[in-house]
């Protein structure tokens, strides 16, 4: 296979700018394009982003979605030299800056921005992808695991950049003997001949303009979300939605988990009420102490009863004495919830 072609020298650019390349190269002559990071949105495995979001950005009919977490951002590239200088010290490998955007020989579409890539001591080259985390996410890269989602970036940069090793530099502390993975992934035909099959779907969807289904999205919970800063709030007087019979099953399921949680939200307050009640009591022996005990021949019952206190500001009182600031300091939001019900005829 052809070696890459390097459309430009990223090192320098502003952020625009930068986006600007990476969505229709430095020219602005390729139509669509995919890299490393949204490949795994392709496939619905990305933890922060739907297909269909991705697609409507290609189509430049939204913004980027800003990031959940911009800090963590921008924490992970400030780690991404920290990484790197603690795998070079690790492995003995040799690190080369690398700030090329480049194009696949043979696909215009396939663009790869890399971190850095390295040499071996016996000549042999590779790229390295820099990555950071947190603690209770660390053992997603135990015993040399690479999670999925980076797993399909590594194998996208080596088909692009025709390279057969990846190596990760994964950080989630301050002891870069214990917290720090450094697995390695090898390229295989098969896998990439599956990813660029994948690719090759999203980016006839984008040409025909037929945005993706949800559902190949592993994350409803994101997919709801995707969905309202896809689409936006609901507009009063469209026509009512007629379903095909195929939805029948689910919708009938959503009425009626909806009615069991509706029954267990009255019997929580139905507990809650009993709770009270047998309290009274408690509290009234209890007085000012915060700590009791029943010890009994097979167990001990401890009663615990501290003040807690909270800090609330008084939006009533605010609102009386101080109008202007109660409705500068308003946040409006929107949601929508999808509800069933079931009516008989």
């Amino acid at each position: 296979m052809a070696k890459p072609i390097l459309l430009c020298d990223t090192k320098g650019m502003d952020r625009d700018r930068w986006l600007e390349c990476r969505m229709n190269g430095p020219k602005g002559d390729i139509e669509y394009t995919l890299g490393g990071s949204d490949i795994s949105t392709v496939f619905g495995l990305n933890p922060w982003m739907t297909p269909l979001e991705l697609w409507h950005v290609k189509k430049k009919l939204m913004e980027q979605p800003t990031p959940p977490n911009p800090g963590q951002l921008e924490m992970g590239n400030l780690l991404e030299p920290i990484a790197a200088h603690f795998y070079a010290k690790r492995t003995g490998n040799t690190l080369i800056e690398d700030t090329g955007l480049y194009q696949h020989a043979t696909i215009p579409y396939a663009l790869a921005n890399l971190d850095f890539r390295f040499k071996e001591p016996s000549g042999s080259n590779g790229i390295l992808e820099c990555k950071s985390t947190t603690y209770y996410k660390a053992d997603k890269w135990a015993d040399d695991a690479v999670p999925i989602h980076y797993d399909l970036q590594g194998r996208w940069y080596m088909a692009v950049m025709d390279e057969e090793i990846c190596d990760f530099a994964a950080l989630w502390g301050n002891n870069p003997e214990t917290n720090l993975a450094t697995p390695r992934i090898l390229r295989e035909p098969a896998q990439e001949d599956a990813i660029f099959e994948r690719a090759e779907e999203f980016i006839h969807s984008l040409k025909t303009d037929r945005p993706p289904t949800m559902a190949d999205v592993s994350n409803p919970e994101l997919a709801l979300k995707a969905l309202a800063r896809v689409y936006g709030k609901s507009k009063a007087g469209l026509p009512t939605v007629e379903f095909a019979r195929r939805y029948e099953r689910p919708l009938r399921r959503i009425a009626e988990l909806q009615k069991a949680n509706a029954e267990l939200r009255e019997a929580i307050k139905h507990n809650e009420k009993e709770i009270d009640t047998h309290s009274v009591r408690i509290a009234e022996t209890m007085k000012d102490h915060e700590h009791g005990i029943l010890e009994m021949p097979r167990d001990k019952l401890i009663v615990n009863f501290p003040t807690k206190l909270t800090r609330r500001v008084d939006s009533k009182r605010l609102k009386a004495e101080h109008p202007a600031i109660h409705a500068e300091m308003l946040n409006a939001s929107e949601s929508r919830k999808l509800t069933v019900e079931v009516q008989k005829i």
